[in-house]
């Protein structure tokens, strides 16, 4: 497992990550977001002493890292595997070669390390790609090698820099499936650094969000999709747009707040409300291993706000009233201002 505590890191007058706490249990997929510079890379260069915090501890598997010395941290990092954006494989070696290549620095006897790279590549679905170099290989194959690479001294916690980033959607789900394995099957630490919160939602169990070096919000998947309406619960769940009249004044915003809404849930409150409910837009989804949902309906009449919050409520929604578009505007113009700061 991994535990950061009160992690700082500063390059002379500039802080990029201020007093980070953060955690991740064996067997657990958490994923770090944030827009560029929010400090999500030098967080993760943090974790396995790539760069050396200014204060604070790193706890892997109990032992602080920042405490270790040189030579101790040298073997401490055995435990902690790493997966870049790029694959960064050696162009001159094949995917069997650039695979042993940690084992050949440790000497492991060749017997054993072909035997480790056999099972490796196996495991992610490149053995009959070995013999392979690089430029013979796509960008998803060689993403599955360099993830083989960094599972080479059987490490208990992985580090995953943007390791989606670029590729299509069929390559993304492949490798994403493979860290779910890598989690549910060898109970690897995953820290996922990321900024496709589509990734998130399918193969994370927690999220930390950090903005300006600092983690603004955190918690499992479910959690933050579920019980706020933050950016980030937002942006990870997000309503599609639709076309409803700029003028319409019933239009109300839903958020699944139970794991259990029953899904008859528009015809009953419909029911209750005397009313029709139009779907105007929405997503449901299976997050974290529960049920998540955010809508926008339209409630054919007028009805007392109280009556409507409370006819969702006692279904486990929460029913608020959607902004205007004045508002939608004003709205969006904060956050484009936000994130350009």
């Amino acid at each position: 497992m991994i535990e950061v505590s009160a992690l700082t890191k500063r390059y002379g007058s500039l802080t990029v990550l201020d007093g980070i706490d953060f955690s991740v249990e064996a067997g657990e997929i958490a994923a770090v977001v944030g827009p560029s510079g929010a400090g999500k890379s030098t967080l993760a260069r943090c974790i396995n002493l790539l760069e050396q915090p200014t204060s604070g501890s790193i706890l892997v598997n109990g032992q602080d890292l920042t405490s270790l010395s040189r030579g101790e941290l040298r073997t401490a990092r055995r435990a902690i595997g790493t997966v870049f954006q790029s694959a960064g494989l050696l162009a001159r070696l094949t995917a069997a070669e650039n695979v042993a290549l940690p084992l050949r620095y440790l000497n492991m006897p060749h017997e054993g390390r072909v035997q480790r790279v056999r099972d490796l590549l196996d495991r992610v679905g490149m053995l009959h790609r070995a013999s392979h170099y690089p430029a013979q290989l796509s960008g998803g194959q060689q993403q599955r090698i360099g993830l083989a690479r960094g599972l080479a001294l059987k490490p208990s916690v992985l580090l995953a820099d943007e390791p989606t980033s670029g590729l299509d959607p069929q390559t993304t789900a492949s490798i994403l499936a493979l860290l779910a394995e890598l989690r549910d099957e060898l109970r690897v630490a995953v820290v996922l650094i990321t900024h496709e919160m589509d990734v998130v939602r399918c193969v994370a169990d927690s999220v930390a969000q950090l903005d300006h070096g600092r983690i603004v919000e955190q918690g499992r998947v479910a959690d933050v999709v579920r019980a706020s309406d933050s950016p980030l619960s937002r942006a990870l769940l997000p309503v599609p747009p639709s076309a409803e009249p700029t003028d319409a004044p019933n239009v109300w915003q839903l958020r699944y707040e139970r794991t259990d809404v029953d899904p008859a849930w528009l015809t009953s409150a419909s029911r209750e409300l005397d009313a029709d409910i139009e779907v105007l837009a929405g997503l449901i989804e299976t997050v974290g291993g529960e049920t998540a949902g955010r809508l926008k309906v339209r409630i054919e009449r007028a009805l007392p706000p109280a009556r409507i919050e409370q006819a969702f409520a006692a279904r486990g929604i929460r029913a608020t009233r959607s902004a205007t578009p004045e508002e939608e505007v004003d709205i969006a113009a904060s956050a484009l201002v936000r994130s350009a700061a």
